[in-house]
């Protein structure tokens, strides 16, 4: 047995075990660091919590929940941003041998009071007033909810004892856990051992593209599992430093927790996204993940600085952007056939000048520590891919689902692809289907759906493959290549399959003003697009050309924007077969977001969502049309 397989099978049951182990084996390191707010507007502060500090606060919070009358398997709820208390308040559910239910902090009432009846959740650890609020609406929908318990309990009515022991306050949970341990001294040691592994430890509501999220059966097996592979691919070690800031009810942000417990780096939390920028040369991370949004904002950010600096200098970048992406492809091709990630001479002379003039300010506004980003939850355009490839941020894209606890294949280190998911972890099985669905099966896999033993056999087989319902294509050394979802591909009327998310990625990485596209062809004769550009950056456009003060919206129904955007569609298509070509494009009045349900939580288009608003902009590109 090699030492991975080792890793893996003696694996304990829970990552509740691991943490355990974890604070005796480090109690005094640095576990995490988080911000506090300067009320007043100033620049926060940065504290820090040990692992022995950690686990203080931990056992405070689990006992004060068994002190609720909170057993195993029992549901607790969190639904808050990212920060600390997140982390600790989820690792206090496990650690009293419950269960968490994760609700996205932008989740509206009526589809948090959903989940917390579908879970069947006995407490809700709310944010702040806004989150209490949604559950108080809801109250008397919700039977089973016997606490609410506030973080930040300013202006919550109640959270000072005052009403009838509803909501209480973070604090309060942790002094009645710190009175029930005096008197139950072992009574989280002894929770955490009774932990079986296929004990109920998450339920992860799934975003929802079309109808009512299910709510996802992952038991502690599969987030010891999950520490346990991470831990054994080598990415990271107890020096590293992570910043982590996606949505901890994502299972890709969940995941994180569990492989960052067992290796025992540092962990930054800062939920805040409008931060990020300014975070990052605070923090100096060597590790963080993101979504591939997130990059394709810092790339147009970048293109959209060197625009405005004046012609000369944006000339510099596009040269930079095409040494960079060349670099990136012949280096990575070298790596896979020689094993050396070598360049010709003349390539290398142009890299190092490029590196100089432009490379090391972007990796510097990164913190200037960063070995590598992990992207996932969405493709990554290869051309955004290798572009940071080549500036010498290295971004390591992988894929899982919620329903395979978040990652199933990573990139592997310095030998990474761009274009591909990388490897499957060890311990995961993989099959490609006869009409090219993904198939996975392995310790990672959940149990099912809650409650919904008809969708769980939809996509369970009984002998526990799983069907991811995307497409794929493995390479012959094992590197995953996603096509699209297999509900995506589209048909156009003459026979022509499509897959839209690839023209999209496409158009993405040649396009710097663009923030979102929706390709449509189903059924119809030829393809179009729907187009939402990125608003600081045609704004910024619009200021240099003649439309300074316009608002979004004005702007993009102007003349310039639209023969602005007609060259960029007129550059994808030079490199689509005739049936993928965008023929029609409409810009939309506005860019498309969580608020307005156009995005899941984590970034994903919702495409059926996005086409029921625009209708009639579609219905427009092919009025009266025919093949063009």
């Amino acid at each position: 047995m090699t030492e991975t397989q080792t890793l893996i099978e003696t694996r304990p049951p829970s990552v509740a075990t691991l943490f355990l182990e974890r604070v005796e084996s480090t109690p005094d390191a640095e576990a995490y660091r988080y911000p506090v707010i300067d009320a007043a507007g100033g620049p926060d502060s940065w504290r820090s919590l040990t692992w022995g500090q950690a686990s203080g606060r931990v056992f405070a919070i689990a006992a004060g929940l068994m002190d609720l009358g909170i057993r195993p398997e029992e549901r607790v709820a969190i639904a808050s941003a990212t920060r600390v208390e997140w982390i600790l308040a989820d690792l206090g559910v496990l650690c009293a041998g419950a269960a968490t239910t994760t609700i996205y902090p932008s989740t509206n009432a009526d589809e948090t009071a959903f989940i917390l009846a579908d879970s069947g959740s006995r407490v809700l650890i709310a944010e702040d007033a806004v989150q209490v609020g949604k559950a108080r609406e809801r109250r008397a929908e919700l039977p089973e909810l016997a606490h609410v318990v506030v973080i930040d309990a300013t202006g919550v009515e109640g959270a000072d004892g005052s009403g009838d022991g509803w909501v209480l306050s973070l604090d309060e949970l942790e002094r009645r856990g710190t009175a029930y341990l005096e008197k139950h001294p072992e009574a989280v040691k002894d929770a955490v051992g009774a932990i079986t592994r296929d004990q109920l430890a998450t339920l992860i509501y799934t975003s929802g593209t079309t109808g009512r999220p299910k709510g996802v059966r992952l038991p502690h097996d599969c987030w010891a599992y999950m520490a346990r592979a991470i831990q054994s691919v080598g990415l990271l070690d107890e020096n590293d430093v992570q910043y982590l800031w996606l949505p901890l009810a994502h299972v890709f942000g969940k995941v994180l927790t569990a492989g960052h417990i067992t290796i025992g780096h540092v962990t930054a939390v800062d939920g805040r996204v409008d931060k990020i920028i300014t975070n990052l040369p605070l923090i100096q991370p060597t590790y963080m993940a993101a979504v591939p949004r997130i990059f394709e904002k810092v790339y147009n950010g970048v293109a959209a600085k060197a625009r405005a600096g004046g012609g000369a200098k944006y000339k510099i970048f596009k040269w930079a952007s095409d040494v960079a992406r060349e670099y990136a492809k012949v280096t990575q091709n070298n790596l896979r056939l020689t094993g050396k990630a070598s360049a010709p001479f003349g390539l290398s002379t142009k890299h190092a000048v490029a590196d100089k003039l432009v490379y090391a300010k972007i990796r510097e506004a990164f913190g200037g520590n960063l070995r590598a980003c992990v992207s996932g939850s969405a493709a990554l355009a290869p051309e955004i891919g290798y572009f940071f490839s080549g500036v010498g941020i290295h971004i390591l894209e992988g894929y899982g689902l919620t329903e395979s606890s978040a990652a199933s294949f990573v990139n592997p280190g310095e030998s990474y692809r761009t274009g591909t998911v990388g490897k499957p972890l060890p311990g995961l099985e993989v099959r490609i289907a006869e009409d090219g669905e993904i198939m996975l099966r392995g310790p990672g896999i959940m149990q099912g759906y809650h409650g919904l033993p008809e969708k769980t056999a939809e996509v369970l087989e009984p002998d526990g493959w799983f069907h991811t319902g995307d497409i794929g294509e493995l390479s012959a050394d094992g590197f995953l290549t996603i096509t699209d979802r297999k509900k995506d591909i589209i048909k156009n009327s003459n026979g022509k399959y499509i897959a839209p998310a690839a023209v999209e990625g496409q158009f993405k990485a040649v396009c710097p003003f663009v923030s979102n596209v929706l390709v449509i062809g189903a059924d119809r004769n030829f393809c179009t697009a729907l187009l939402a550009l990125d608003e600081p950056t045609i704004l910024g456009w619009a200021t240099e050309n003649g439309l300074e003060g316009r608002s979004y919206a004005e702007v993009v129904a102007s003349p310039q924007a639209r023969e602005l955007i007609e060259g960029y569609v007129a550059r994808v298509n030079e490199d689509l077969q005739r049936w993928q070509q965008i023929k029609q494009f409409r810009l939309l009045p506005r860019d498309l977001d969580v608020e307005h349900g156009d995005l899941t939580p984590s970034l994903k288009l919702k495409r059926p969502v996005v086409e029921r608003e625009f209708q009639s902009l579609i219905d427009d590109m092919y009025a009266g049309s025919r093949e063009a």
